[in-house]
């Protein structure tokens, strides 16, 4: 059988998207707010660490100013003698080591270590005796540096006092050199210490959430009909919540048991009447034929009414925890059923069913569906009718929508009188037998069902066929 593109299609407003689930939105916020937390942490901790290593290097800077000055001297004549060899680190022998010291005395003494060879010491001043400073980083042609200058007066042999200001630098990128490893260490362990703790809130709220999904379980047993109610124990937050949803579960079973049994004797109390009175009025003679055909035609008229509204009564409409009602094998019931009814047209009924469809509603509102769209079909067609059912999934939704198409051979109906056909009571030629309340009907349980019925003309056959599509839920 050729495929064949629907002609209409139910069409829904639109929605905004999706909320987020609660274990997404409580893991986005601790995300947050633990990024928040472990980024404070680490900007207080590399502060902390600038702190102390600037502490550090000062008070390492001045324990080698004070190793010079110490190894400093002056002659009887009162002049500067340069520090000996003793160093107090190898790095002050080595040129562009960036640990430099410098010696600024008076008569023009000048005096640098061989790291500082070739360094312009210039912005140096010699301090008075007992001052120290400590500066940076300040940008020097030699780049950015800290220094520690310390002033002292060195006595001589004649009991004078020579001014001597000691410095020692070094330059900020071996300081900040020290800071990136510490900071990269930092952010190693935070990042990891952080997808723990991610890790752990996610199993946290995963056990939190348990119950939550324990409800949606049980809910959805109960909509596959695999259990009555929701039976589960559930925590105190959760226990008001589910005893209301099974008290609407369970009043609307019994509501739905109500209206059947209401229906059913409201059938069996009208009917018998009827037929008393149609029995005895067929049977009169004489004078009162005229009165007998006028009332006649009353009662077929009330006996329609009954028809009508018993369908329209017993039409569930669309539910909530409603059961999957399989419509291949009713299907095939009512073919049967309406091939002998039309023996001698001889129609043939072809089925195009996909494997597994289902209507999701109650089994009579299936059957006066799918009974009613196929009677009309076999009144109106030459030879053949087609039944096609198509189910309709769709993401985020766990009942798939279903297409249920019927076609014929007849002559189909024109457009103009497409809604006039739909109406209740209206035939679409009073030569064919009925009483012209199916397709009104039908139209009924679609609407109850919230879906859509579309009639057009067939691709295939050339008759009517009239699509009905319900949306998924």
């Amino acid at each position: 059988m050729p495929s064949r593109a629907p002609t209409a299609t139910t069409n829904e407003p639109g929605s905004p998207g999706r909320p987020l689930s609660l274990a997404a939105r409580a893991a986005i916020a601790t995300g947050f707010v633990l990024a928040g937390f472990l980024g404070l942490v680490g900007l207080t901790l590399s502060q902390a660490n600038k702190e102390r290593a600037l502490t550090a290097m000062h008070d390492r800077l001045q324990n080698f100013a004070i190793a010079y000055i110490t190894n400093t001297d002056v002659n009887r004549n009162g002049k500067l003698l340069p520090p000996n060899d003793t160093l107090p680190d190898p790095k002050f022998s080595q040129p562009g080591s960036g640990l430099y010291a410098v010696a600024v005395g008076e008569h023009g003494f000048h005096w640098e270590s061989s790291s500082a060879i070739g360094r312009d010491f210039s912005f140096l001043k010699l301090l008075e005796p007992g001052q120290d400073q400590f500066v940076g980083p300040i940008d020097t042609r030699m780049g950015r540096l800290y220094y520690y200058s310390y002033g002292v007066a060195l006595d001589t042999e004649e009991k004078k006092s020579v001014n001597l200001t000691m410095t020692v630098a070094q330059t900020e990128a071996q300081f900040e050199g020290d800071n990136a490893v510490f900071r990269r260490t930092l952010v190693v362990w935070l990042s990891i210490l952080g997808v723990m703790l991610i890790v752990l809130q996610l199993l946290l709220l995963r056990w939190s959430l348990t119950p939550l999904r324990k409800v949606a379980s049980d809910m959805s047993r109960v909509e596959h009909g695999d259990s009555e109610q929701l039976d589960s124990q559930y925590p105190l937050e959760l226990t008001g919540l589910t005893e209301r949803i099974n008290a609407f579960i369970t009043n609307e079973r019994e509501q739905r048991t109500r209206y059947r049994h209401t229906l059913a004797d409201l059938a069996h109390s009208l009917k018998t009447p009827l037929a008393v009175i149609r029995s005895q009025l067929e049977s009169a003679t004489g004078d009162e034929s005229s009165r007998r055909n006028g009332v006649l035609v009353q009662v077929r008229r009330m006996d329609e009414l009954v028809a009508y509204q018993l369908s329209r009564a017993a039409t569930s409409g669309r539910q909530t925890f409603a059961s999957a009602v399989p419509i291949a094998a009713h299907a095939e019931d009512l073919v049967q059923s309406l091939e002998k009814v039309h023996a001698s047209k001889n129609v043939l009924c072809e089925f195009d069913i996909e494997d597994g469809a289902v209507f999701y509603g109650e089994q009579g509102d299936l059957l006066e569906l799918m009974g009613n769209l196929l009677e009309n079909a076999f009144k109106w067609a030459g030879h053949r009718v087609l039944l096609e059912v198509k189910m309709q999934p769709q993401p985020g939704r766990q009942r798939p929508g279903l297409r249920m198409s019927v076609e014929d051979d007849g002559p189909g109906i024109a457009e103009d009188k497409i809604e006039k056909v739909l109406q209740r009571g209206v035939r679409g030629d009073e030569r064919v037998q009925g009483h012209g309340i199916g397709l009104s009907i039908v139209q009924d349980i679609v609407h109850a069902y919230q879906g859509e019925l579309v009639v057009d003309r067939s691709p295939e056959f050339g008759g009517a066929r009239f699509s009905v599509t319900l949306a998924a839920s």
